[in-house]
């Protein structure tokens, strides 16, 4: 029976607008667990008498948070891309590294060689460093395979990893990740292929659809009938938009109604409007930035826009090979134009919302008991300490990891 009863913390994210503000902070607070979801929050001196006798963890007086959910990762892959990030440094596009045949499809040449078993090996380490860094829900994608076998592989992984670790992984299928060098002479059979035999394997194994939507990828005609395709087998739908340039991407995320549009790096005014109107989260990646030496989205517009702002570490082996959702909400702060309430917020109730998972995320009566103690007193630490470990410890489903 996962039931806990957790004493003595210092400031408490709620995330409950009732309890005022943006993200609900309760002083001098307690949370009661039962079987796994929270059964009560508030302050101390108030925990019912019934709770008394439940096994007890004291946070000693620090801050707690709900779990971080992070979005959009790609952290099933094999290989090393080091040398094309130094390539980077030394002047050259990612899409003139593309064009050579590096960047995404050096990774897919690895990751097709490798054997499902040591894929989910080494996946499994990234795993449990995002669990000591605090994050409770990962999404992962697949995207480096682009053919039915690897794709299929890949996914098998996330779903393995999301029944053998205490991670909750929502798998995400993007087959069209980029179009693989076999096809170069050819897109129209590659989409061909995404559309039926891949997805036909491929469905059954995920929940969401993504599509790269963008320069160096796929058309916004192309996007929309594979998303079409997706949708009518039941997945919910992704889609890396706008983020090398504006292709109209996110305007077609607000048009059918996706469950979010990541990057936006290039979004205008309007498309953002859209978004709001049709319910579609903004996934923002500022650990991508950081990595790329690229300027930072404008967070700031974004949040101000209304939509729902979510905030993902993009973790992959070439553009971002991050995996603290720490560092990216000191990211997102520091750089992004987001106050540190918004970046918790969007780190946690906001990605759990692009993922449609309404139970997590906050830490309210019958939410799944995800949090996090935090080496500090209060949220507003982990900008102020970018560099720090500041997790002093994670509680998935009311069990101490």
């Amino acid at each position: 029976m996962n039931s806990l009863l957790v004493l003595n913390i210092g400031s408490l994210v709620t995330n409950d607008p009732g309890r005022g503000g943006l993200i609900g902070i309760v002083e001098s607070g307690a949370v009661v667990i039962i079987d796994g979801f929270v059964a009560w929050v508030g302050p101390e001196v108030d925990v019912p008498a019934e709770y008394g006798d439940l096994p007890r963890l004291d946070a000693g007086g620090a801050a707690v948070l709900p779990g971080f959910v992070d979005p959009h990762t790609h952290l099933v892959f094999a290989g090393d891309r080091s040398d094309e990030f130094a390539r980077r440094l030394r002047g050259e596009s990612y899409e003139e590294i593309l064009a050579a045949g590096g960047g995404i499809l050096s990774t897919v040449e690895a990751t097709r060689a490798t054997p499902q078993d040591e894929l989910y090996e080494a996946s499994a380490e990234r795993v449990w460093r995002m669990l000591a860094n605090g994050t409770t829900t990962v999404e992962v994608k697949s995207g480096y395979g682009l053919d039915v076998a690897t794709e299929e592989k890949m996914l098998r992984v996330a779903r393995r990893l999301d029944e053998s670790l205490p991670m909750d992984v929502v798998p995400t299928f993007l087959g069209a990740h980029v179009v693989p060098a076999e096809y170069r002479e050819d897109r129209d059979a590659y989409v061909d292929l995404v559309c039926g035999e891949m997805l036909d394997a491929c469905a059954p194994l995920a929940r969401f659809c993504d599509v790269f939507s963008d320069e160096a990828a796929f058309t916004v005609d192309e996007t929309r009938r594979i998303l079409e395709a997706a949708k009518s087998r039941g997945l919910g739908i992704r889609i890396h938009a706008d983020q090398l340039g504006r292709v109209g991407a996110a305007d077609l995320a607000a048009d059918l109604s996706a469950d979010s549009a990541d990057h936006l790096d290039h979004a205008t005014e309007e498309d953002l409007a859209s978004m709001k109107d049709a319910g579609t989260s903004a996934v923002l990646l500022p650990a991508v930035s950081f990595s790329m030496r690229l300027p930072y989205p404008d967070g700031r517009r974004v949040w101000d826009s209304g939509v729902t702002v979510a905030l993902a570490t993009d973790c992959n082996p070439g553009t971002a090979n991050v995996e603290s959702m720490l560092f990216v909400i000191a990211l997102a702060a520091l750089n992004m134009g987001l106050t540190p309430d918004e970046a918790v917020w969007a780190a946690t109730r906001g990605s759990a919302r692009s993922l449609n998972l309404e139970d997590r995320g906050h830490l309210t009566r019958g939410a799944v008991a995800d949090l996090v103690i935090l080496d500090a007193p209060t949220h507003l630490h982990i900008p102020y300490r970018p560099d720090s470990d500041l997790i002093a410890a994670v509680v998935k489903r009311g069990v101490i990891l």
